[in-house]
């Protein structure tokens, strides 16, 4: 079964996209956030076909709680901000993690007027912005996980900019294109064409072999490598869960514990967790059953507390 799109429409007007898999009965709402370049869908949901074992929307229904997730503007099928629809060149980074907060805010309250209780996770950039939120508007989320997370990074961003092809002075935005994004990938198989396709054929997409991500992303990512994170850890309070894999080369083990230890969660709602042998798209790969099995059950027992 397809996940339900639903409009939500950003308090400047913007329609952002918010997909929905949907629990029966459930009283509870996880609602998840994506990262610097792969839309919602791609990284949740991705329309592999007899296969939805890497779909963690699908998994967090089947645990009995209803999964949403957000394209933040200009990504997925969200309307792209004007920056987007210009030469690259013309702007700067549009959509920083204060803006992509607001986007947060507003999917939140929907999903808050239908369930009881709301759960939110992070994911890379989706970190950045979700921690801002929370920092920002203090909501009574039941819980945050923040997977992947990038904060105060230890080591040359610059470097992993350059891997990406793009200059730290930066324009609105950048293109993925297929090659080169294979040869990273190191191949192309049935997971990694589902998720192109749904890369291309949203509206980031320019054609089939080429979309686009803005970088108001990398810019937070560029700050948090001068020490300067869009948001504070000791002022998130909610519960906080940490987790990442122990082979991810941008979420570093000194990185992460740093969040975690200046995170203002009460000791007994702040957990950190790492998994062997994952990397940052710990969702796509051998250990993505561990990281749902670790996420529900930090939801399970906080939502009793």
């Amino acid at each position: 079964m397809d996940p339900i799109a639903h409009t939500v429409e950003a308090r400047d007007g913007l329609a952002l996209n918010l997909w929905e898999r949907t629990a029966a009965d459930a009283e509870e709402a996880v609602l998840y956030v994506h990262g610097s370049i792969t839309c919602s869908r791609a990284l949740f949901d991705p329309p592999v076909t007899g296969d939805d074992s890497h779909s963690w929307l699908a998994a967090t229904a089947d645990s009995g709680r209803t999964a949403f997730a957000l394209d933040v503007r200009g990504y997925g099928d969200s309307e792209r901000p004007p920056e987007l629809e210009e030469p690259p060149g013309e702007n700067g980074p549009p959509v920083r993690a204060d803006l992509a907060a607001n986007d947060i805010a507003d999917a939140y309250a929907v999903v808050r007027e239908e369930y009881d209780a709301v759960h939110l996770v992070g994911v890379s950039w989706g970190t950045n912005t979700c921690g801002r939120f929370v920092e920002r508007d203090a909501p009574d989320a039941r819980s945050l996980t923040q997977v992947a997370p990038v904060y105060n990074v230890p080591y040359d961003v610059e470097e992993g900019l350059a891997a990406l092809g793009v200059d730290p002075d930066f324009g609105a935005y950048y293109y993925q294109e297929y090659e080169t994004v294979k040869e990273r990938q190191g191949e192309a198989d049935e997971l990694f064409e589902a998720i192109w396709r749904t890369q291309v054929e949203s509206n980031q997409g320019v054609d089939e072999d080429r979309y686009l991500a803005q970088t108001g992303a990398l810019a937070d990512y560029y700050d948090c490598g001068r020490g300067e994170p869009p948001y504070d850890a000791a002022n998130v309070e909610v519960p906080t869960l940490v987790i990442r894999g122990s082979a991810d080369a941008i979420s570093v083990r000194e990185d992460a514990t740093t969040l975690y230890d200046e995170l203002g969660s009460p000791d007994d709602e702040a957990e950190y967790h790492e998994l062997a042998g994952a990397d940052h798209y710990v969702m796509h790969g051998h250990r993505r059953r561990a990281l749902y099995d670790v996420a529900g059950a930090f939801q399970d027992r906080v939502g009793r507390i």
